[in-house]
């Protein structure tokens, strides 16, 4: 089920290019230990992301996943290897990556409308008010916060919290964006809600998008490829698996289609074996 081609067609016929945007290559990540060692986290991390390709990583507790998320997010640097997006290296963060996180991140002294205008006057500085009150309308319409712009976070659900970071980060318009479990400390009901949004978002607005998961589901409902991580000290990328349903998804259509059981238990049995090694 792995490929490693760089030039394919997605399931809508369209030309993915997956050299040329992210390229993550030789990546190693390792600490410095009390005893004067070396923990080694991530060993030999090599990928390449399309510019407006959906991927999930997914891996046991441990494995790298969010450190991997931080060094394209710039907030990282490699011990050894490179991440370069449109063929410059990652040094720092920048405005073209937009990180989404497990924990809301909103300043609770600002109204929703308010939190995400301060993205917008940080980034968009050369875009007039009115330009600026637009997309930040524009953007809240999106999530569908509009009847809530002027509500503080503390007025608001953890849903909504969580539309508005989304929203706070697309409102810049980065070119690629980051997601840390984004739905993890939402309720069955309202991540399965969340989910649709933002792939419909998604595939309306298309960009490159590399989101954290510890649910496998959830990846292929949502994602192009499933990025499988064996465990951590030394994880690696173990196995990649393209998911072929077309966009706009139906999540009723794929739970009853044989090829989403033969991937849900392709990578179920993939985890599986790598948690069994624990024991």
């Amino acid at each position: 089920m792995t490929k490693s081609t760089s030039l394919s067609t997605d399931a809508n016929n369209r030309s993915v290019n997956r050299t040329g945007f992210l390229e993550i290559e030789n990546l190693c990540k390792s600490y410095s230990t009390a005893d004067g060692g070396k923990f080694v986290v991530l060993d030999g991390i090599n990928l390449s992301v399309g510019e407006n390709e959906f991927i999930c990583v997914i891996g046991h507790s441990g494995c790298g996943k969010s450190t991997l998320l931080k060094m394209v997010a710039g907030l990282e640097k490699p011990t050894s290897g490179s991440v370069q997006l449109e063929g410059k290296e990652i040094r720092k963060p920048g405005a073209e990556r937009m990180m989404v996180f497990q924990q809301y991140s909103l300043l609770p002294w600002l109204t929703v409308k308010e939190n995400i205008r301060l993205a917008v006057d940080e980034v968009l500085k050369n875009a007039s008010r009115a330009e600026k009150i637009s997309i930040v309308n524009e953007h809240l319409a999106m999530v569908n916060l509009t009847a809530a712009a002027d509500k503080y976070p503390d007025e608001i659900s953890g849903g909504m919290k969580q539309r508005v970071g989304i929203a706070r980060a697309l409102a810049i318009r980065p070119k690629m964006l980051l997601m840390d479990e984004p739905f993890g400390a939402l309720d069955a009901l309202t991540r399965g809600k969340l989910q649709q949004q933002v792939l419909h978002i998604w595939e309306h607005q298309r960009q490159a998008v590399m989101m954290i998961t510890h649910d496998v589901d959830e990846a292929l409902y949502m994602s192009d490829r499933i990025i499988l991580m064996t465990n951590g000290p030394h994880a690696k990328i173990g196995e990649i698996l393209d998911v072929p349903f077309k966009h706009p998804r139906d999540r009723q259509a794929l739970r009853n289609s044989h090829e989403y059981f033969e991937l849900r238990n392709h990578a179920l049995n993939f985890l599986d074996e790598y948690f069994n090694q624990d024991e």
